[in-house]
């Protein structure tokens, strides 16, 4: 399954992102707002998926240590 900015529509961004962040809350806490607001990046197909993963993953470790 391609998550290429150059490969999807908009509309098929907000999907896929509308899903994971159904299955990611299910079980875990909501999303900080700086993830949502990296995910919108996606959806606009300002910043690619795996950009938006990188710095999320930053984040998290950031928070943790």
């Amino acid at each position: 399954m391609n998550h290429s900015i150059n490969e999807t529509t908009r509309e098929e961004r907000m999907k896929k992102v509308k899903k994971a962040l159904a299955i990611s809350i299910s079980g875990a806490e909501m999303p900080t707002e700086n993830a949502i607001k990296a995910v919108r990046e996606y959806i606009d197909g300002k910043e690619e998926l795996t950009d938006i993963q990188k710095k999320i993953i930053e984040e998290y470790n950031e928070n943790v240590k």
